[in-house]
C-alpha cells in the first residue's frame, strides 16, 4: 500500500511563485513514475507534469517553461514548483505515485491564484 500526501498550496496573486510538495509513504520499494494533476470546478482534472523514475519530465502545455518538476527518489518525494502562476492556474492539485500498475492518489491541495 503506498500513501500519498500533498502540500504546499494556498492563496497568491497572479504572477506569483508556489511549491508542492508530495511524499509516497508505506510498504513499497521503487516508484515508478510520480506527478501532478489538477482539477479546477466544472473540469476535469487534467496532467500538469509527470517524472519517470529515470527523469524523464513531461509537461502540459500550460505548464511549459513556468512549472518544474523535480523528485528526490531517495526520499519517494516529488516536487512542483510553479512561477508565474495565472488566475486559470487555480485548481486543486493532486499528486499521483504509480507502483506496479497501480496509481496512488493524494487527497489534493487547494492553489487559488487572485487577479
Amino acid at each position: 500500500q503506498v500513501r500519498v500526501v500533498e502540500s504546499g498550496g494556498g492563496l497568491v496573486q497572479t504572477g506569483g511563485s508556489l511549491r508542492l510538495s508530495c511524499a509516497a509513504s508505506g510498504t513499497f520499494f521503487g516508484l515508478n513514475a510520480m506527478g501532478w494533476y489538477r482539477q479546477a470546478p466544472g473540469k476535469q482534472r487534467e496532467l500538469v507534469a509527470i517524472m519517470t523514475s529515470g527523469g524523464v519530465r513531461t509537461y502540459a502545455d500550460s505548464a511549459k517553461g513556468r512549472f518544474t518538476i523535480s523528485r528526490d527518489n531517495a526520499k519517494s518525494t516529488v516536487y512542483l514548483q510553479m512561477n508565474s502562476l495565472k488566475p486559470e492556474d487555480t485548481a486543486v492539485y493532486y499528486c499521483t505515485a504509480q507502483f506496479r500498475g497501480y496509481d496512488y492518489w493524494g487527497q489534493g491541495t487547494q492553489v487559488t491564484v487572485s487577479s
